[in-house]
């Protein structure tokens, strides 16, 4: 493993004094894995509470850990980035995979996913009739996700953030796409859906995280591709929401928003809490252009039967306009993607 040489003689040793204790160590193979609060880590390493704290304090100090709060929940993780990790994870790396006790808390941590998998499922099983009756009346989500993908293209970016993650799909789907993901979401029933589904598919570059998405819990212009996909419908104000989202984009970053043209199911809004009935191509741009974005694609899904009570998706693509010549900026081209 390739390491930058950035380290200074103390920083060296503050990383090899923080890491180098084996509670610590141990700590910081399980937080590899994934997002894991105070108490999922007393649990497998059988410690007290306030001494794994008093650990990862001390890893926090010196910058190889991340903790964010989730209402009442505090996760941590080992950070991605910086010199710093790239040494522990070399010394990761080093471990024997014979070593009992990194084998015995490896085993624990699947015997907790795996009980936070079955919690996640038992929520999905409860909801999924809803869901299900909605799929039935759009076009077929693997071709909305192969347009998507088309969209958006092959090139690697550096970090997506997917406001409104639910399931943790859209990380699902670009996770060779991108070196850091972050879904957001406001329901803690969906977020532990998603870290079931990233934990089962075995994603650890990305992690999960409560948040209002008009209010996010990020640093602005972070973030070189965003995704809000089948959310604003359920918003009053979707172009708040918008806004919020461009506010997360690097100079010449993309928002990519898939939702449903304007339709006349009425019934959704008491039996699905659908706030909005679909959207216009001119609303979506007009919210566009006042964020900062310049629209570059829209394509349109139908399904057959669209005119008997079927909902079209839309799949609009944004770039933020710092990037983009003001000489040469790009005409919205609208495909017709009727499938």
């Amino acid at each position: 493993m390739a390491l930058q040489r950035e380290l200074g003689l103390d920083a060296l040793v503050d990383v090899l004094k923080a890491a180098g204790e084996p509670t610590r160590m141990r700590l910081v193979a399980l937080l590899a894995a994934g997002d894991l609060t105070v108490t999922d880590l007393t649990e497998i390493l059988g410690q007290s509470q306030p001494r794994i704290s008093r650990h990862l304090k001390l890893l926090a100090e010196v910058e190889l850990i991340d903790r964010y709060q989730e209402g009442a929940w505090a996760y941590f993780r080992l950070r991605q980035d910086g010199a710093r990790v790239g040494l522990v994870r070399a010394m990761l790396a080093s471990a024997s995979v014979d070593d009992a006790v990194l084998a015995r808390d490896a085993a624990r941590l699947t015997t907790l996913k795996k009980a936070r998998s079955e919690k996640a499922q038992a929520y999905f099983s409860r909801n999924a009739a809803g869901w299900d009756e909605l799929r039935r009346l759009h076009v077929s989500e693997r071709d909305v996700e192969a347009k998507l993908r088309e969209m958006v293209g092959d090139e690697p970016v550096e970090s997506l953030l997917d406001l409104g993650t639910g399931t943790g799909r859209i990380l699902q789907l670009f996770e060779g796409l991108y070196r850091r993901g972050i879904g957001v979401d406001a329901s803690r029933d969906m977020l532990a859906v998603a870290r079931s589904n990233l934990d089962r598919a075995g994603i650890t570059k990305a992690s999960i995280r409560h948040g209002d998405i008009f209010n996010l819990p990020l640093d602005g212009q972070t973030f070189d591709l965003v995704t809000i996909h089948q959310v604003l419908h359920f918003l009053e104000e979707p172009e708040a929401a918008i806004a919020e989202a461009a506010r997360m984009l690097m100079p010449g970053g993309r928002l990519v928003i898939i939702d449903f043209a304007p339709h006349g199911l009425e019934h959704l809004r008491d039996e699905h809490a659908h706030a909005r009935l679909g959207f216009s191509h001119q609303a979506m741009a007009d919210w566009l252009a006042k964020a900062g974005l310049v629209l570059e694609k829209t394509t349109d899904l139908s399904p057959e039967g669209a005119n008997d009570g079927k909902l079209t998706v839309t799949i609009w693509l944004a770039r933020d306009r710092r990037a983009v010549n003001e000489n040469e900026t790009p005409r919205p081209r609208v495909q017709a993607g009727g499938v």
